[in-house]
């Protein structure tokens, strides 16, 4: 195994798992405990993880890993959510497809829809997010735009001023939104003030909003605020999704889903 495929891998155990010991990944990546610690000292380096006596564990802003790094964590409640989601878009309909982990499960649940299969087009898929274009642009059904902007590398989204010539100009039926944190008093957050900007504008063309986030985004908060609970319709969840705060989302006048 290679270094940087062992570094890969070591990444993305401990983003699953948030801790690792150097003992117990040597043992899983069948190498020396001495390897392993030159590994975690390597990528603390970069930021990628935050070292302990014995080993590693996540970065504070664990979030802000690249997005291959990520895909791993929650991924069968993730999975869940975007099957939700996609029972929710309409043939014909325009989407929104902000970036993130579980807006690229909800876009494969779209593809995977059978009445997707076909139309002229089936569905319109708006999105910065150059991983779920490449995903979808494939699906002759489905009509791809992209905004314009500058590729962000930690999650694969298109941000700044150049997104807004192409926003501006669109009407969206939905905007299914991915956030790093939402909480019922403050809203959708994001770690990133450009990445939450055009969050903003692909909510602000739609005429509903569906935020796809597993438990662990609830009730947080985040640096960039995206858009107010309030413009928020529908919230679909895992069932780790504590009951009150579920109440609160619910009395601030957001439909929660749990999937």
């Amino acid at each position: 195994m290679s270094r940087d495929v062992r570094r890969r891998t070591l990444l993305e155990l401990l983003v699953e798992r948030g801790r690792l010991d150097v003992e117990e990944a040597a043992g899983e990546l069948g190498v020396s405990p001495a390897t392993i610690r030159r590994d975690f000292d390597g990528l603390a380096a970069q930021q990628m993880l935050l070292r302990t006596r014995g080993g590693a564990v996540v970065h504070g802003v664990s979030d802000e890993l690249p997005l291959r790094y990520r895909t791993a964590r929650r991924a069968t409640e993730k999975q869940r959510i975007a099957a939700a989601v996609a029972g929710l878009v309409a043939s014909g309909e325009a989407v929104g497809l902000t970036g993130g982990t579980t807006t690229t499960e909800v876009a494969r649940a779209l593809a995977a829809r059978g009445d997707l299969s076909s139309g002229a087009p089936a569905l319109t898929v708006v999105t910065n997010a150059l991983n779920i274009a490449g995903e979808l642009a494939v699906r002759p059904q489905f009509k791809i735009v992209v905004t314009g902007g500058v590729a962000r590398a930690q999650s694969y989204e298109l941000v700044g001023p150049l997104a807004d010539g192409v926003l501006d100009r669109i009407t969206l039926d939905v905007t299914v939104l991915g956030v790093v944190a939402l909480d019922a008093v403050h809203g959708a957050a994001a770690h990133d003030e450009a990445e939450a900007a055009v969050n903003r504008l692909l909510c602000e063309r739609a005429e509903r909003v569906v935020v796809a986030a597993d438990s662990s985004k609830l009730g947080r908060r985040a640096f960039a605020w995206t858009c107010a609970t309030a413009s928020v319709n529908t919230l679909i969840t895992d069932t780790a999704a504590a009951p009150e705060t579920v109440r609160r989302f619910e009395e601030a006048g957001v439909r929660v889903v749990i999937a």
